[in-house]
């Protein structure tokens, strides 16, 4: 399924039903009276949050939603038939913005949470409600309410536990396969990850949801690359798994580099819990490893670890870790 994280609908809740003018006629029944009945309240356009979906991409080609109106009023005094809700399924993380894409009006944070966007229209009353003693046939009813139309933005920040960042090609995807239900293209060239990807992974009857977020480049917070488009996906994630290839000539700059995107982007990202892994670590020699880790901890406070996605139990190392980083 395509990944899309931001959407513009238009949505458009029911309008009332009209009230009824009606009259009692019945044989033998003089002078029957007002009987018309109320208009039905229109149908409205509710949000709701659902856990298993990951994308907009529903809404990229049906944009306009419209919720059923409500039926008119009749005789007897039967009320017209409500309009039913019209319920459109978002992701959770989904945010609503007004038609600017600027002011905020709600933020799904929780599963099967709901949110009415636009509220149908009161049905009209019918001539009965006018009846009084000094007006016993009155001909006058009210035409139902017109239901709220508007405009509105949809977008997706992934709800994760742990967010896998780091430079393109630095082996996230593939560490996301190997501890979680996932299966992200995995190749040996930059951006082979275009679109985050989420996973599950399962240790000690304990689970975490873990996305692989696509690589970072330098001028990323102003759209270099994939850029701003993703990073806003890390806001929602609890802790940060920083992912960098060992192989790499300057694995310092490597770390400053992504760390400065994030700075630039939002200082808060800063404060999250961090895990640096030093990826590939069966391509070199296990002396200059261990010199490598000597010299990169110097003056970081975060916990480093080494991995190779090719040895099961460096990958359970890893995978017990994060458990303590979302607890």
């Amino acid at each position: 399924m395509k990944f899309l994280d931001q959407v513009k609908i238009y949505i458009q809740a029911g309008n009332g039903g009209n009230g009824s003018p009606s009259f009692r006629r019945e044989k033998f029944i003089d002078s029957g009276g007002p009987d018309g009945g109320d208009g039905g309240k229109g149908g409205s356009v509710i949000l709701r949050a659902e856990k298993n979906l990951n994308t907009l991409i529903d809404y990229r080609y049906l944009q306009h939603h419209k919720a059923p109106r409500g039926e008119n009023g009749s005789g007897q005094n039967r009320t017209g038939k409500s309009g039913e809700d019209l319920i459109l399924k978002v992701p959770l993380g989904t945010q609503v913005f007004e038609e600017d894409n600027k002011t905020l009006i709600y933020d799904f944070n929780k599963e099967g949470e709901e949110f009415v966007a636009a509220v149908g229209g009161k049905g009209g009353l019918g001539n009965t409600r006018f009846k009084s003693s000094t007006n016993r046939a009155p001909k006058k009813f009210t035409k139902g309410a017109l239901g709220e139309e508007f405009t509105i933005w949809l977008q997706l920040k992934t709800i994760a536990d742990i967010g896998i960042i780091g430079l393109p090609n630095a082996g996230k995807s593939s560490l996301l396969a190997a501890i979680t239900n996932a299966n992200p293209k995995i190749a040996n060239y930059k951006f082979t990850t275009l679109n985050p990807n989420l996973g599950v992974a399962s240790y000690d009857d304990k689970e975490i949801t873990i996305a692989d977020i696509p690589g970072l480049v330098e001028g990323a917070h102003e759209g270099v690359g994939l850029g701003i488009k993703f990073l806003k996906h890390i806001e929602r994630c609890k802790s940060l798994l920083h992912m960098i290839d060992i192989t790499n000539i300057d694995i310092d700059e490597s770390y400053r580099q992504v760390k400065n995107e994030l700075k630039r982007y939002s200082p808060k990202l800063l404060d999250k819990k961090e895990l640096v892994v030093l990826n590939k670590t069966d391509l070199i020699d296990e002396t200059l490893v261990k010199a490598i880790i000597k010299d990169f901890s110097k003056n970081k406070k975060c916990e480093i670890m080494t991995l190779s996605t090719f040895k099961k139990e460096s990958v359970s190392r890893i995978k017990a870790k994060l458990i303590s980083y979302v607890s």
